[in-house]
């Protein structure tokens, strides 16, 4: 990805010196188990894991730390990542006679303090609607290259991407509807729901692909690849069979990694935003 020349977004908040502590899901048990479970996806709502009632609340104290040139390089990459997504959100919501609130793009080291509870980096990569951050511990890029076969820039820009594509349905009001709408529904009907919100997401990245490409030629070749390797990487399907060898389409709640790629890329060939209506397509 070619990125060194592009601009730097203002909207990062550095966490990574701080050390919270503090209880996370309460007394382990089944707390336990289903953030082991979560621990499988990124981009999950936090709300279904953080903790939420009954812990003693975390503190944050800030530690003396130093960085390899490689994490400030890696920060700099997620920077120019962020400046992107706020200029191509910012033109397509312009156009549409809206204006863009971009998020903050929270760095975070092990665990942190959100509006929407305390995370644990094991979690990945989450969006919090509460406070319309998005939270990412760096060391989770190992994991996508290494877990889920998914290495290099462009997939790491896929990550930011799929969770500002959620800050957007924030925006547009359509995660205030299925939030109501999931409260009414029993748990198949809900994670159907969740599906297409995750896949609306992935469309959403594609389309900030699209215009980013389009815009400043920042893509290169094997770039996209990245993009459908990560898609693929995180599909519910692969990492059920991953994790218990086989597959439980019932309990998806992100989508298999087929209808994950296909989505996005969908959103990079329309550069259509208009075309991401998961909640209307005969077929996710």
């Amino acid at each position: 990805m070619r990125w060194e020349r592009g601009r730097r977004s203002d909207n990062i908040e550095d966490r990574r010196g701080m050390r919270v502590s503090g209880k996370g899901l309460a007394g382990g048990g089944i707390g336990a188990i289903v953030l082991a479970l979560v621990a499988m996806y990124f981009g999950v709502d936090p709300a279904v894991v953080l903790n939420q009632a009954g812990n003693v609340a975390p503190t944050q104290q800030e530690q003396p730390t130093t960085f390899s040139p490689e994490e400030e390089r890696l920060k700099e990459f997620m920077s120019v990542v962020l400046a992107d997504t706020e200029d191509v959100w910012g033109t397509l919501f312009q156009g549409s006679g809206q204006t863009y609130q971009p998020p903050k793009l929270v760095l975070f080291s092990g665990a942190v303090q959100s509006a929407c509870g305390f995370a644990e980096a094991a979690m990945g990569p989450f969006y919090c609607p509460a406070d319309q951050k998005l939270y990412l511990d760096m060391s989770f890029f190992n994991d996508l290259a290494q877990r889920h076969d998914a290495p290099g820039d462009f997939a790491q820009a896929y990550v930011v991407a799929h969770e500002v594509g959620h800050h957007v349905q924030t925006l547009l009001g359509i995660s205030e509807k299925v939030h109501a709408a999931r409260q009414h529904a029993g748990e198949a009907e809900g994670n159907a729901m969740q599906v297409k919100m995750e896949l609306q997401a992935d469309c959403f990245s594609g389309v900030w692909a699209h215009h980013a490409n389009k815009q400043r030629q920042v893509l290169e070749p094997g770039d996209t690849e990245e993009a459908l390797a990560a898609a693929a990487g995180v599909g519910d399907d692969r990492l059920q069979k991953q994790a218990r060898g086989y597959v439980v389409p019932e309990s998806f709640t992100h989508g298999s990694s087929e209808q994950r790629m296909r989505w996005f890329n969908r959103g990079m060939q329309s550069g259509d935003p208009g075309q991401c209506d998961t909640f209307k397509a005969a077929r996710l």
